[in-house]
């Protein structure tokens, strides 16, 4: 029998420690696959972040290290300089890069560090049970804020994209979903070519992905992808935010 699909050299066999319904596990296969097709397996160095994806290095067989909270690009930036025939990406989710990891963030993409950021984004802090990030929608309920997020008193959500695309040391950012088949494969071709450009030496790239939490959501699986499309997408549209890919290099 002719074998269609099966499961990426790039992951372990260890078992997803992730929330049934999660979109994680869908983000980590493609990111695998994408090393393996552009054949950067064996030279890759993922740095993994704090929160629900701390320990994507059982994941991804590829070289890893363990960030302090928000520092992922800080370490990335100091592993890439250091050793800039390797490929460096980080995988943070929201809380970890657009809170404690802002600074960091912005700095590494305004000075054009050739480095990739795979940014998750599931609107809420998954991993510490529920509480606003920084990314939670006008209106949003979660542990800290039970009555919905007010902006007056809690400010509006972080766009990522559309702030960091602002800087000129940015060489690409898109933000993607996962929520179907043809934005999975959207999703992949975006993380394909914001990983050819730090292997062009572009700059900084950045892919944002819409990603769900059912868990802390209190959804069902099919009920948070349906809020990801109805409340998510509108405000956060999905679209190619910056793209000097091909101009020459930084």
């Amino acid at each position: 029998m002719a074998i269609v699909f099966e499961k990426t050299k790039g992951l372990t066999d260890a078992d997803l420690h992730y929330c049934p319904g999660c979109t994680h596990g869908i983000i980590h296969r493609i990111v695998a696959e994408s090393l393996v097709e552009l054949d950067i397996l064996e030279k890759s160095v993922i740095i993994c972040p704090v929160g629900c994806s701390v320990m994507a290095y059982d994941y991804f067989t590829c070289d890893a290290i363990e960030a302090p909270h928000g520092r992922a690009p800080a370490v990335a930036t100091g592993v890439k300089r250091a050793l800039p025939d390797n490929f460096v990406f980080t995988y943070q989710g929201d809380g970890d890069l657009a809170a404690i990891g802002t600074a960091e963030t912005v700095h590494a993409a305004t000075r054009g560090e050739n480095i990739t950021v795979i940014f998750v984004n599931n609107t809420i802090y998954g991993m510490t049970g529920g509480q606003m990030a920084p990314t939670s929608l006008p209106g949003q309920v979660t542990q800290t804020t039970p009555y919905g997020r007010n902006p007056k008193e809690a400010g509006y959500p972080v766009k990522v994209c559309e702030m960091l695309s602002t800087l000129d040391g940015v060489a690409f950012a898109q933000r993607v979903s996962v929520d179907t088949p043809k934005n999975i494969n959207e999703a992949k071709k975006a993380i394909k070519k914001a990983f050819k450009a730090q292997l062009d030496k572009k700059g900084f790239s950045i892919i944002e992905v819409l990603s769900t939490c059912p868990t802390n959501w209190g959804m069902t699986p099919i009920d948070a992808l349906e809020r990801l499309r109805t409340e998510m997408m509108p405000y956060y549209p999905l679209g190619v935010y910056k793209d000097r890919t091909e101009e020459g290099v930084f």
